[in-house]
């Protein structure tokens, strides 16, 4: 029987059923960020109202500053113009002009028992991807999977075949490794948790997860104040994040810098670099609320380790090191609740906040670099195992937008990002990334600022042209990602608009999210070919969008017999 597009894209997704050595040690450390502590701090104190939470103990008030089938290749070949090849090795580099599109798949695109879901629909969407001029894909390559029973032993088996499918069709892969929990998250459509042996572990000791004030425990990822402590059977994380990266190298060597063009290192909830401050889940966050900072799981040293492990101890080490050890037993009390606002908080907010305080700049600083040092200490790893095989290594940060209007940027401060009106937290991250050859990603990139809800300050255009500058000034390349889910033409020309924001070069890539029942449907379908047209031609292309329109319309309406013939051929 014959099957349309529509058809391919509902049988796409459904939901799950339930040798390098050690990783050098990264050369920037917290410690180096502490500065003396200035003289003459003035002391602003502020009146308690009903919607103000009471005053971190540390210090008791905030100081304040002064002031495919061959048939149809050859029909995709005659109707559009040819792919422009990009080289697989080194960062950002691609010959000719245009930005290639990758394509996100299903989060269930393997099964818990290490299958390829739904088989011969991913067959054919794949080839219809390909038809589209899409340049690859992109798939987690799920921790919770692999090594998921007994420690060191990793099933490859349902990701194997499918990146042997991603061969077939000709299709290049950025593989995502996925050390996070999948289920919680903003478009997480199914549950795959953490390895069954790291969660006994947390549950044998609770300080290995992150954990907010109020003691709520968030399981999305291990907290990165355990990375150096062999707590996960006699390994430290990082060193479980390596072994899992060498298996998958070993494993797939053949497909390194040919199929396999990037490796994606997860480094934090939804694979970001970033701490677990907006979680989803239970609805602890909603939209747009400010988040909590994530730092109270230890506030003692370790006696089984003997050393200073944990977030509050090393808290409390920095502390001591500044010179005002009484900083360090606690991080903000007066931070507010998840879904506060920046003026419902005395430290948030715009006067005389405790963010822009003394003490608010020296833990924001500690904070930040504990987020930097764990991206120094997997990247260090991941740059070590893929070194000399062509593959490029990216990291991806969060398109947090919503408060960037104020002057705390608060979402951005719970998550990590020392980011505020008078300082630049993404300058440290790009610099940080530079030194390792890696890729930027960034999300959000479809988004304008009229289109959120002004109140909150959202301005997502304007974030990712503070991003951009970063990049710009810390020669990194850097790629996007759609946030959220769009298939009108307004998006992707804000999508083309900020991937040729750059005065010198365009972005290295860009991953569309995601592939699913909607993306296959007529009209959205002709206009995602429309939009991979595009892109490909760059920023220098001299036709206009609705000529784009009449060749991808003509372009579906052409190979749509050879797509049906061959989904009629995978059912039989």
């Amino acid at each position: 029987m014959a099957m349309s597009l529509n058809q391919i894209g509902a049988l796409s997704a459904t939901p799950v059923a339930s040798d390098g050595g050690e990783p050098t040690t990264a050369a920037v450390s917290a410690s180096a960020v502490w500065r003396s502590p200035p003289a003459n701090i003035r002391v602003s104190v502020q009146k308690q109202g009903a919607e103000m939470d009471r005053l971190s103990p540390s210090p008791p008030m905030s100081p304040v500053r002064g002031g495919m089938r061959a048939d149809l290749s050859v029909a995709c070949q005659a109707l559009m113009e040819a792919p422009r090849e990009h080289t697989s090795g080194g960062v950002g580099n691609k010959e000719g002009k245009g930005v290639p599109v990758y394509v996100m798949m299903p989060l269930d695109s393997v099964t818990m028992g290490n299958g390829v879901n739904r088989r011969k629909a991913m067959n054919a969407s794949l080839q219809a991807l390909k038809s589209a001029g899409v340049e690859g894909i992109m798939m987690d390559v799920w921790w919770g999977l692999v090594e998921r029973d007994v420690p060191g032993e990793y099933n490859w088996g349902g990701y194997a075949e499918l990146l042997e499918m991603a061969k077939k069709h000709g299709l290049k892969v950025q593989a995502v490794m996925s050390f996070h929990q999948c289920g919680g998250n903003v478009g997480d459509s199914c549950t795959i948790p953490l390895p069954k042996w790291v969660l006994e572990e947390i549950n044998d000791d609770p300080d290995l997860a992150y954990t907010d004030q109020w003691g709520r425990r968030n399981n999305e990822y291990l907290s990165l104040g355990c990375d150096t402590i062999p707590c996960l059977k006699g390994r430290t994380p990082i060193q479980c994040y390596s072994d899992y990266m060498r298996s998958f190298r070993d494993k797939f060597s053949h497909l390194l810098g040919d199929t396999i063009v990037e490796i994606q290192v997860g480094m934090g909830p939804a694979g970001e670099l970033r701490y677990p401050s907006y979680p989803e889940k239970d609805g602890i966050w909603k939209f747009p609320g400010i988040g909590a900072f994530q730092c109270y799981d230890k506030a003692v040293a370790s006696i089984v380790y003997m050393m200073s492990v944990y977030m509050l101890s090393s808290l409390q080490a920095a502390a001591e090191n500044y010179g005002k050890p009484e900083w360090g037993s606690t991080g903000p009390t007066d931070a507010g609740e998840y879904n506060n606002w920046p003026e419902d908080t005395n430290f948030f907010k715009k006067e005389c906040g405790g963010w822009n305080s003394e003490y608010g700049d020296f833990f924001l600083s500690w904070y930040s670099q504990m987020l930097l040092d764990h991206g120094e200490r997997i990247l260090s790893s991941a740059t070590s195992i893929f070194e000399n095989l062509s593959v490029k290594i990216s990291v991806k940060v969060a398109g947090i937008h919503w408060h960037y209007g104020t002057r705390s940027h608060a979402p951005e401060l719970t998550a990590g990002y020392y980011n505020t009106r008078y300082r630049d937290g993404y300058l440290p991250i790009a610099r940080m990334l530079a030194r390792h050859g890696a890729v930027f990603n960034f999300t959000c990139i479809e988004m304008r600022d009229h289109e959120q809800p002004q109140e909150a300050q959202c301005a997502p255009e304007k974030l990712v042209q503070q991003v951009t500058l970063a990049t710009q000034e810390a020669q990194v390349a850097l790629a996007g990602e759609n946030a959220l889910p769009r298939y009108d033409d307004y998006a992707h020309e804000q999508i083309l608009k900020a991937a040729s924001l750059s005065e010198n070069d365009e972005m290295c890539a860009f991953t569309y999210l995601r592939m699913n029942p909607e993306l296959f449907q007529a009209d959205n379908w002709r206009k995602f070919v429309a939009f991979v047209k595009k892109m490909k031609e760059g920023k220098d292309a001299h036709k206009c969008w609705e000529q784009v329109e009449r060749e991808a319309e003509h372009f579906v309406h052409v190979t749509e017999p050879l797509v049906q013939e061959a989904v009629v051929a995978l059912m039989h």
